[in-house]
């Protein structure tokens, strides 16, 4: 079922013309993410450039009963960013301003477009960096990361996101902005910072995250190891571990 003509007219109102994609060609770039292998077009795409605007949309979508699905950079593989057929994808690819590096506390606040090698590039004159990496950390947004819970190969010893992200403010479907987590090392009361990290933007859509950063390793070394067998190779692995 195609959108009301008013909910769009409404979205340029609120956006202007140059952030709302109606026309199907540009549409098809948004139509999957990297699982290309499902793809759904949306009927319209907003691209909102400040906390303020993505309240006004959710507002909006939840008055017109439009789905909403949030999507970073596009390059996940799992189709969390998969539109939902007679619904809006809202890009965050606008909000990507570093608002804050703070070297005394580690920690750096982030609009959700950030890329995720960009938070390391930032911090690196402060002799810091943002510790997990996914494979697609040159392009994917630390937003997407976090809807998804993104791993990625120093997982094993630095954790996930969940494990290094302090704090998000994310806006619910009716537009209320909440904050979730905090600067402190331990917050009181239930984790619902962690409850939120990884559910895909289904309780609210990421707008600001604090994320933790440790200090640049003095040295980095790339070994390279060879096993008789499978039994001694998973034998030294549990050795290192333990």
């Amino acid at each position: 079922m195609p959108l009301p003509a008013v909910f769009i007219q409404q979205c340029r109102s609120l956006l202007g013309s140059r952030q709302v994609i109606a026309d199907p060609e540009s549409l098809r770039v948004y139509d999957c993410d990297a699982l290309s292998a499902y793809r759904q077009m949306p009927e319209l795409v907003v691209l909102p450039e400040s906390v303020a605007q993505v309240r006004a949309l959710l507002k909006l979508c939840n008055e017109y009963r439009v789905p909403v699905v949030a999507r970073g950079a596009g390059t996940g593989l799992s189709g969390g960013a998969l539109p939902v057929a007679g619904g809006v994808v809202l890009g965050l690819s606008k909000m990507k301003r570093i608002l804050a590096i703070d070297p005394v506390n580690c920690c750096a606040t982030l609009q959700p477009g950030v890329r995720n090698l960009a938070i390391s590039e930032a911090a690196k004159p402060y002799g810091l960096y943002y510790a997990p990496d996914p494979s697609s950390q040159i392009a994917c947004s630390i937003g997407g990361n976090v809807a998804e819970n993104a791993g990625g190969v120093h997982c094993l010893k630095y954790g996930l996101t969940v494990h290094n992200v302090l704090q998000v403010k994310l806006v619910t479907l009716d537009g209320q902005l909440m904050t979730l987590g905090g600067s402190g090392l331990d917050m009181p009361g239930y984790d619902v910072l962690a409850l939120a990290i990884g559910s895909e933007g289904l309780l609210g859509v990421v707008v600001e995250i604090t994320v933790r950063l440790l200090p640049v390793q003095p040295q980095t070394q790339v070994l390279l190891a060879a096993f008789a067998g499978v039994e001694q190779a998973g034998a030294a692995v549990a050795a290192i571990i333990a």
